[in-house]
């Protein structure tokens, strides 16, 4: 049986099975980034549910894990050289696991070089921006009321959106095959209807991404994974 006790996460989030790989998460876009990752892989694997309230993520036990206190983060206890690893930052899990099961990183080094492109666009420009702009629809910065700052992140979103709907253009997946891009994209743009933000960004405009977010929904390791952890217990 792994020894996880050099983590002081495990002290407050304690591994029932310590073999398998350890998911510190909630369902966020950021977090079910992972879930979803694992389930299309078929990595075995233990959901911790981490709150986003300070108690959780500003917690010492979680900062031991993760010092910029944010969803997912990971144990894998067979790790490089069979030594446990611990990771933040959800573009970086992704790559790991795809470079772990062998899947959803492409065959070649031209595919994985794409496919890590369109992981950065994601962690780089669309996650970011989605998130501001959510911010300043739905959250605190709505009272704001001055206009441009919620101006600058609609009209980025719909950039943004353009790039997509463009590349998207003959093809299903973002990267050609389905990858660990489709699976770091797809949380984000279905994040726009909890912001309540789909029409003001012209969403139901586009003609492939909204399709492209039908079909990754319907994925059945999609379907599981969006609930992992489940904020319900």
């Amino acid at each position: 049986m792994a020894d996880l006790s050099n983590f002081p996460i495990t002290s407050r989030w304690a591994p029932q099975n310590p073999d398998i790989i350890q998911l510190f998460s909630f369902p966020t876009p950021n977090g079910v980034k992972v879930s979803i990752a694992l389930e299309e892989m078929g990595l075995a694997y233990e959901p911790h549910l981490v709150t986003l309230s300070d108690e959780d993520v500003k917690s010492d036990a979680f900062l031991s894990l993760n010092p910029n206190n944010k969803i997912p983060a990971i144990i894998d206890p067979n790790g490089p050289d069979g030594a446990p690893l611990g990771l933040f930052e959800s573009g970086a899990i992704l790559i790991y696991l795809a470079e772990k099961s062998g899947k959803l990183i492409g065959t070649s080094a031209a595919d994985k070089a794409k496919v890590i492109q369109w992981v950065m666009f994601q962690m780089g420009g669309l996650g970011p921006m989605f998130g501001q702009l959510g911010y300043f629809t739905k959250f605190a910065g709505s009272e704001i009321e001055d206009p441009r700052p919620r101006q600058r992140y609609i009209d980025e979103a719909k950039r943004l959106l353009a790039v997509l709907e463009k590349e998207l253009d003959g093809q299903d997946w973002i990267a050609g095959d389905y990858s660990i891009a489709d699976i770091a994209i797809a949380p984000w743009l279905n994040a726009l209807e909890f912001y309540g933000t789909k029409d003001v960004v012209g969403f139901n405009d586009l003609t492939h991404v909204p399709a492209y977010l039908d079909r990754f929904m319907a994925r059945p390791a999609v379907q599981k994974g969006k609930t992992i952890p489940n904020p319900k217990g």
